[in-house]
C-alpha cells in the first residue's frame, strides 16, 4: 500500500513539474509571431468559446438584376447603405437585442492559437432612394403573370438613365442581410501580463458560407416577399484584436470584408416567375462581448 501511495505521489509531482518550470522561467506554450515578454501558461486547445455584439457596415456599388415574363434588365452601380438601430435600451433588453444590426459567433480550439467557428452576422441593407441609375435591357409594358404594368422601367430605353423614386422600386435586406458562415481563425498574443491574468491578441480568420435573408422588395407595385430565403452564397476575411481582462471574458474589435452572390433574391412574391441577382462587396467592423470556457 506505501510504495502504491509513493508511486501516485511521485507521479503528480511529474505532471506538475512542467507547470512549476514554466512559472519559474516565464516559458509558456502559446506559440506568437510577437514574441511577447510574458506567455500564457495554458493552452486554448480544447476550448469552446463565443461572442455577442453589433456592427456597422458598409457596400460598394452593386448592379441589381431583374428578370421574370416580359423583362430582363439591370440597374448599374445601385448605391447602399447600412440600417444601424438608434443606441438605447434595444441593445440591452433580451427581448429585443436581435433588432440592431448584431453579430453572434461560437467556435472551439483545435489547437492554442487556432479555432473553427459557427456564425450569424446580422447586417442590414437599404437600397438608397431616390438615386439615378443606369437602366440596360428591356421591359414590356405588361410584364409577369398575371399581368402588371411596368411603370417607368417599360419606358425606359437601354442605356438610359432613370431617377428612382419609392413608387418605382423599395428594396432592402434589413431582416436582414444574414451572413451564416463557417470560419477559420488564428491568434497571436501581442502582449500578456506579468500575472497572466490579462492579455491582448490578433484574430485573423476567414469564412464561407450562405446568405439568408429576409429581404423587403416592392417592383412593379408587387412586394409579398417577407420571409427566409437561401439566397445564395459568401466568403469573407477578418482581422481583430482581443482584450482579455479576465480568464474567461474578453472585448473584441474586428473588421471584416468579403462578397456575397445573390442568385435568387425575391421581389414580386410570385417566386416561380420572377426575381433579382446581385453580387454585393462588404466591409463590416464588429464589437463584441466574448467569453472562453
Amino acid at each position: 500500500m506505501f510504495k502504491q501511495i509513493s508511486m501516485l505521489l511521485l507521479g503528480a509531482m511529474a505532471m506538475s513539474m512542467p507547470t512549476i518550470a514554466q512559472e519559474a522561467t516565464g516559458a509558456g506554450v502559446a506559440k506568437s509571431i510577437f514574441n511577447p515578454k510574458y506567455n500564457r501558461l495554458k493552452s486554448n486547445k480544447g476550448r469552446f468559446f463565443g461572442h455577442w455584439g453589433y456592427n456597422f457596415s458598409s457596400y460598394a456599388k452593386s448592379d441589381i438584376r431583374f428578370q421574370g415574363p416580359g423583362y430582363d434588365f439591370t440597374l448599374k452601380n445601385v448605391k447602399a447603405s447600412d440600417r444601424p438601430t438608434k443606441f438605447g435600451w434595444t441593445y440591452i433588453d433580451p427581448g429585443r437585442i436581435t433588432i440592431p444590426q448584431f453579430n453572434f459567433h461560437f467556435g472551439y480550439f483545435i489547437k492554442d492559437n487556432y479555432s473553427i467557428s459557427l456564425g450569424w452576422d446580422h447586417m442590414k441593407y437599404v437600397v438608397d432612394i431616390p438615386q439615378t441609375v443606369r437602366f440596360v435591357g428591356h421591359a414590356d409594358k405588361i410584364v409577369s403573370e398575371p399581368g402588371v404594368p411596368s411603370g417607368i422601367f417599360g419606358d425606359a430605353n437601354d442605356g438610359e438613365y432613370l431617377t428612382l423614386n419609392e413608387g418605382d422600386l423599395y428594396f432592402e435586406h434589413t431582416d436582414g442581410y444574414n451572413f451564416a458562415a463557417v470560419g477559420v481563425e488564428r491568434y497571436d498574443d501581442i502582449w500578456v501580463s506579468e500575472s497572466r491574468k490579462q492579455s491582448v491578441n490578433t484574430e485573423v480568420g476567414l469564412e464561407g458560407g450562405l446568405l439568408v435573408p429576409r429581404s423587403d422588395v416592392r417592383l412593379f407595385g408587387l412586394g409579398e416577399n417577407h420571409y427566409w430565403n437561401v439566397a445564395g452564397y459568401g466568403f469573407a476575411a477578418k482581422a481583430g484584436v482581443q482584450y482579455h481582462f479576465l480568464k474567461w471574458m474578453y472585448l473584441q474589435g474586428s473588421f471584416k470584408t468579403g462578397f456575397t452572390d445573390l442568385s435568387k433574391i425575391r421581389t414580386t412574391g410570385r417566386n416561380d416567375l420572377d426575381k433579382a441577382s446581385q453580387i454585393i462587396w462588404f466591409f463590416e467592423n464588429y464589437w463584441v462581448l466574448g467569453f472562453r470556457f
